[in-house]
Parts: structure tokens; C-alpha cells; sequence
């Protein structure tokens, strides 16, 4: 078993009572705190105390009571603000899975704060490194010098007359940004609180974020993580945060203050801007890795139940996260502590939603794989709570099975890979796409258009935090991960990118015009869609990356959004804010139902209308012309809008794409009710909006790689056209 840790002499002497089994963690009431943590397998729980800044232990206190598997006591001397942290005994038996060493400091997994930052060293592994015995070797140096401590808080927070600004699915526009990224260049932000949330708050960047007319921002992780120790070691850092240890606390460098309340405050200020909050979450996995890991938290706490271990040899990890180790959402108390901090941050830090990293990991059985009906569906669904909010799916992992876009229950969203791929391919000209890119362009019906479930459970997407910036898609083939000191074998080689002449930055005036052209497209694509269009941060202001598609690692200029705007930067700005406008202008480009082809006898319409360039329906021959790379999307807007049967009374617009390396004579087509048409958008000329009309049938002459929208003007309101 080793060498138990000796109690260092108490420099204070706290009362202990037995304490109650629930609320999970350090709950404090105004007169005492009460600690519970959950472990089935441990012979006894210690509660070490540290002084404020958590250099120094001053007590050690077992825990007197053990109920339902939950370990408790009440300290009527303690306070919020107080710092501490747990060791846990038990068994050591890896092949068995159990990695109890109590001379290892462990976080509390419901810690609602951290104080101080991991620093890495060999304590803080339950087995000694370098020993013959590997991992089932015990090491009994002390880690606490080295690891996180816990928080107790004070959760008083006055929301005053604050109310959460619900978004309609259908209205909803995600932006997906970086605490750190969005703020470290901004001019406007203090440099003291620059990356952080203070730094997000920031007039000026909200003010951008909802001048620019997207709804919703969405996160990258801010739960209590850490930094890798083989990125420390070469200059780098974990950037983007999918390293999470500490579910309930957000991490510690993010805020300026060191108060919690900074990012409530955040929160605050975000909803006063007319926004939600999305937190992408990280419950896939934690930081403590394989069995070759360090034992921070849960490994220590209760091994065997929180994480998913092979069944015929305990001593390993199942990894379907592909980052060492794998939750397991199966064990009631682990599914609780899932949903317990959704519920939390929804309920007490005000968020509006979550995007799930590797989400199919959550619901996934060791028999039987991914099931709609696994438990954690069932918690999230039966939650008065967490059913009322935007729930995001990234529905793939690297286990068996894994790939599920489509296949989440009803009240769920999920990122749609397929949108993405198929629209860089369409653009980047690869032939025999029509089809493909017409179910993309329409919610991707054929995976979502089922059981209810609406167009907005396509989250579309084009770029992403993984993989290519905008500009970048257009301006490399290959990625350029250097930096990263990984020889560029790191980041996918399947980016469906097109550099269109020359790999990188290029002086050549024709190439740049397509590759601005092609960012048009490609933005224009994503916000004339239906499903839930979903942008990353930058995007609208042509960021580069310098072709790194894979900067998790970059805590830099490399990842921060350059404010400094010049002609370009604000013609791609104008140009997005001017589809945005449009997206909600135009009710038919973010309808509450699927656009399915179907002539309806009753109204004497079809909601979508494919059209050739010759102006009429499509053919089937000509959808399967591999060389065809132009068609037209006509929208009616008498179609109907609801389940009620009765007539639309949307506008009606034609979207025309041209993926073609050559200029397309377009017809215009008759449309009843109508009597010209007036372009709204011609990616051709991104700064010039004004509403040119044009007669049915007249041919327009489609740029070579561009986009065009146009409404129907109605009879009723008839004015001059272009001949």
C-alpha cells in the first residue's frame, strides 16, 4: 500500500459535526460550511484546510459521516472564502481500479473556485515515474505544493432586474469566440484586463458583436482546466481549454478580479447587449488522462466509478475521447454530477445554453454503443431546467460508432459536418455537388427532418475553432502547422480548401479579388441557409491564422483577433452585417419548417423550387451533370409558414450560386404574383447595395465563383425595371 501521509500540527482547531449528505460539495450558509463528496470505494476522507493563497495547510479533518456512498461533516468555524482540498484513502489496486494515495491533493470535482495554477511536477502522479513497476508503483510525495486548491464562496450574486434574453431558434445566429482571443488586441480593453471576462464585457466589443447582428455567443471552454505539461515545455500553452477539471469553477485566469462574480457580471452585460451565452463544455473526459497520468481529482477520489476502465483489465482506460480517459455517464452519481453542473451554470452564473464537445461520448453504453434514450438524454429532456435550453451536440467521437450527426433525440441541435464539407467542396469547384449541396442548403432534411424535429437542429457551420479560418480556407491548400512542434503531422489534411494560385499570402490582384469573392460566398452560403447558422469570431474581419489549422496550442496573435481594421477588414465586415440584415429581413431564409419540394395542391405552390440557368425546374439529368456547378433556389414565400393551412405571406427570393471557373448566363424566371425581380446581393460587388430590378426571363450575367440573392417585387407594388 506505501507510506499515509502525516497531518502537518493544526495552527487551528475547527468544531466538526456530522453535517448532511447533500448539497455535493462546499455549501456555505451564512453560519458554517457543509462538505460532502461522493466516493463508494474510499475507507476515509480527510479535509485539509489551507490558508487564503493555499501555500500552507494549517488543519486536516476527517470527514465523521459516510451516507448513501457520500462522505460529510459541518464545520460551523468555517467561512466562505475558505481554501481546501481532500485526500482520499482507500485501496491502491490499478489492475482492480482503484488509485487511492491520500498523499495526493485532490480537487473537489463541485469546487465552485480555484485558487493558484497547477505546477507541474512528479508528485503530483499517484505512481512514481520511473519505477519498473510503472503505474502500479506508489508514490508518496505530498502534491498539495503543486496542485489547485478549492474554494469555498460565497454565492450571493444580486441579478437585480436582469433578465435573460431568450433568442428564438429560428432567429438564432451563434458566434463562436475565445474569452482570451476576442479581447487581447482590442484597443479599447485595459491591458490588465485584456483576456479576460472584464475584458469580454467590454463596451466596444459588445457593442461589435451586436452591431455585426448575430444573436448568441458561444464560448470556448471556460471550465477550470490545465495547462499540458509537454506544451509548457515547449513555449506553448492549451489555448482552447478541452483539458477541464473542475466542472462548477470557471478558469482561474479568467478572471481579473479573482472574484467569481466577474463573470456573472460578464453574463450580465452580455444579456444587456440583446445576447445569449453558450458555454461549449468539456464532460467527455477530464485532465487527468491515462493511467499514466497525474491523480488530481476524480482518479483519486473514486477511480473505478468515474471513469470508464476496460472490462477485463481495470488497470486501463477505455478512450473514446482520444485524450486518455472517458467519463462514465453510465454510473448515476457521475450523471448526476454532469447535470448538476449544467444546472448551475444555468441556474446560478445565468448561461443560456451549451454546445457538447464529443457529445455522443455522453450517451454511449459499453454494450451497445450511442442511444438516444441513455440516461443523460432522459436527465437533460425530464429537466424543467436544462429542457428550456439551447442544447448543442458536436455528435461525433473516435469510438466505436461514433459518428451521429442526424441521430440526437428531438429538443436537441448539432453541429452538421456535412453542411461544411459539402460547401467548401461546392465552392472549391469540385463537380457533381447539386444535389448534396441542395439538401445542405434546405437544413439537411435528409438527416433532421424527422420526428418533429426542426430545420434549426442543423447547426451550419463552415469554419470553426478546429481547422481553417474564412480567409485561410481560400488561401491555402495544404495546412501550415510549423508552430506547433509537432513536424505539421498534427491538425486533418482533409480541409476541402482551395488557395487558387498561389499557397499563401500573394501580391497577384486577381487572386486576391477571388479569394475576397470567395470569402462572400462562402459567408453568404452559411446566412442564406436554413438551419441555425453558426460563424467563428473573425471571420466577419478576414483573420488569418497563416494557415495553422490546428492552433490549440497558440496563446498568441496566431489565435487573437486583430482589431485593427483596414479597407478589406471593413468591407467584409459591411458585407456580413449587410447579410445578417437580410437573414432577418426575410423571414423564408430561417423558416420554422422544412423546405421540401412538395407542390401543394391546396395553395397551388411549391415552398423550394430548383432552377437550372436556363431558367426552369431542374431536371433530373441535369442533377446528375457532374460538370454542372450553377443552379438556382427558389423560395415562394405563399407557402406555408406553420402547420396552419393557409397561404405564406413571406417575400419570395431566388438565391443563385455559381461555383463555376467561368461566367453563367442565369434567365430569371416567371414566377405568378410577381412581375421583376430586384437583386439584394451580388458577391461580385460586396460594397455596392443598391437594389437594381430586373424584367422575368432577362439574362444576367453571373461572375465566374459568385452569389447572388433576389426578391420577387409583386404586382401590387410594381415599379421600373432594368430591360
Amino acid at each position: 500500500m506505501g507510506k499515509q501521509p502525516t497531518a502537518p500540527e493544526p495552527k487551528q482547531r475547527s468544531r466538526v459535526t456530522e453535517g448532511h449528505p447533500f448539497p455535493l460539495g462546499a455549501t456555505w450558509d451564512g453560519l458554517g460550511v457543509n462538505f460532502a463528496l461522493f466516493s463508494a470505494h474510499a475507507t476515509k476522507v480527510e479535509l485539509c484546510l489551507f490558508d487564503s493563497d493555499g501555500t500552507t495547510e494549517i488543519e486536516r479533518i476527517e470527514l465523521p459521516e459516510y451516507t448513501d456512498e457520500i462522505w460529510h461533516g459541518y464545520l460551523p468555524d468555517v467561512h466562505a472564502g475558505q481554501v481546501y482540498g481532500y485526500r482520499v484513502h482507500g485501496p491502491y489496486e490499478p489492475e482492480a481500479g482503484h488509485r487511492f494515495n491520500p498523499n495526493k491533493l485532490l480537487i473537489d470535482p463541485y469546487a465552485k473556485q480555484l485558487v493558484g495554477e497547477l505546477r507541474w511536477s512528479e508528485a503530483l502522479f499517484g505512481y512514481t515515474i520511473g519505477s519498473p513497476d510503472g503505474d502500479l508503483s506508489f508514490d508518496e510525495r505530498d502534491s498539495a505544493p503543486y496542485v489547485p486548491k478549492s474554494k469555498v464562496i460565497d454565492p450571493a450574486f444580486t441579478w437585480g432586474t436582469h433578465r435573460a434574453k431568450r433568442v428564438p431558434w429560428d432567429s438564432t445566429i451563434v458566434y463562436e469566440t475565445h474569452v482570451r482571443g476576442i479581447s487581447m488586441m482590442h484597443p479599447a480593453v485595459p491591458e490588465n484586463l485584456r483576456g479576460t471576462c472584464a475584458g469580454l464585457m467590454n463596451r466596444e466589443i459588445l457593442q461589435h458583436i451586436r452591431e455585426l447582428g448575430v444573436t448568441s455567443i458561444e464560448l470556448l471552454p471556460v471550465h477550470g482546466f490545465i495547462e499540458d505539461q509537454h506544451l509548457l515545455e515547449k513555449g506553448l500553452r492549451n489555448y482552447w481549454g478541452y483539458n477541464s477539471i473542475a466542472f462548477f469553477a470557471p478558469h482561474a485566469p479568467y478572471l481579473a478580479s479573482g472574484h467569481l462574480n466577474e463573470f456573472k457580471e460578464m453574463v450580465a452585460h452580455i444579456h444587456d447587449a440583446g445576447l445569449e451565452l453558450i458555454l461549449d463544455v468539456v464532460y467527455n473526459h477530464t485532465a487527468e488522462g491515462n493511467e499514466l497520468g497525474p491523480t488530481l481529482s476524480m482518479r483519486g477520489i473514486d477511480n473505478a466509478t468515474y471513469y470508464r476502465l476496460l472490462p477485463d483489465n481495470k488497470r486501463y482506460y477505455i478512450n473514446d475521447s482520444g485524450t486518455g480517459n472517458t467519463l462514465d455517464l453510465n454510473h448515476p452519481c457521475v450523471l448526476r454530477m454532469v447535470t448538476d453542473s449544467l444546472r448551475y451554470w444555468a441556474t446560478q452564473m445565468g448561461v443560456d445554453g451549451f454546445r457538447f464537445d464529443l457529445g455522443t461520448i455522453l450517451a454511449r453504453h459499453p454494450e451497445d454503443g450511442f442511444d438516444e434514450r441513455h440516461g443523460f438524454h432522459l436527465a437533460v429532456r425530464q429537466d424543467p431546467v436544462l429542457s428550456s435550453l439551447k442544447m448543442i451536440a458536436e455528435p461525433w467521437d473516435c469510438g466505436i460508432g461514433g459518428y451521429q450527426v442526424g441521430g440526437f433525440p428531438p429538443g436537441w441541435a448539432e453541429w452538421n459536418d456535412r453542411f461544411r464539407d459539402t460547401v467548401r467542396a461546392f465552392w472549391r469547384g469540385d463537380g457533381g455537388k447539386l444535389g448534396e449541396m441542395a439538401s445542405r442548403l434546405t437544413a439537411s432534411g435528409d438527416l433532421f427532418n424527422q420526428r418533429g424535429r426542426r430545420p434549426h437542429s442543423s447547426i451550419n457551420f463552415v469554419t470553426a475553432h478546429d481547422g481553417f479560418t474564412l480567409h485561410d480556407l481560400v488561401s491555402y491548400n495544404d495546412k501550415h502547422n510549423e508552430a506547433n512542434g509537432e513536424d505539421n503531422r498534427d491538425g486533418t489534411d482533409n480541409n476541402l480548401s482551395y488557395n487558387h494560385g498561389w499557397e499563401g499570402p500573394t501580391d497577384d490582384k486577381k487572386i486576391i479579388d477571388l479569394r475576397k469573392r470567395q470569402m462572400r460566398n462562402l459567408m453568404a452560403t452559411l446566412l442564406f441557409s436554413q438551419g441555425t447558422p453558426m460563424m467563428v469570431a473573425g471571420d466577419e474581419l478576414c483573420r488569418t491564422q497563416k494557415g495553422n489549422n490546428n492552433t490549440y496550442c497558440q496563446d498568441n496573435e496566431l489565435n487573437w483577433i486583430n482589431w485593427d481594421l483596414d479597407e478589406d477588414r471593413n468591407t467584409m465586415l459591411g458585407f456580413t452585417k449587410r447579410l445578417i440584415e437580410l437573414r432577418r429581413t426575410y423571414p423564408i431564409l430561417r423558416r420554422g419548417r422544412f423546405l421540401v419540394g412538395m407542390y401543394n395542391e391546396e395553395l397551388g405552390v411549391k415552398d423550394v423550387t430548383w432552377v437550372s440557368p436556363c431558367g426552369n425546374e431542374m431536371t433530373e439529368e441535369q442533377w446528375q451533370d457532374g460538370n454542372a456547378r450553377c443552379f438556382g433556389m427558389l423560395m415562394d414565400g405563399r407557402a406555408q409558414a406553420t402547420g396552419i393551412r393557409r397561404p405564406g405571406a413571406d417575400a419570395t427570393l431566388l438565391l443563385v450560386l455559381n461555383a463555376h471557373h467561368d461566367v453563367v448566363n442565369f434567365c430569371l424566371p416567371e414566377v405568378a404574383e410577381g412581375c421583376a425581380w430586384t437583386c439584394l446581393v451580388d458577391t461580385n460587388r460586396p460594397t455596392n447595395f443598391a437594389e437594381e430590378r430586373f424584367a422575368f426571363n432577362h439574362l444576367y450575367v453571373v461572375t465566374n465563383r459568385s452569389l447572388l440573392l433576389f426578391v420577387l417585387e409583386t404586382k401590387g407594388n410594381k415599379k421600373e425595371v432594368e430591360k
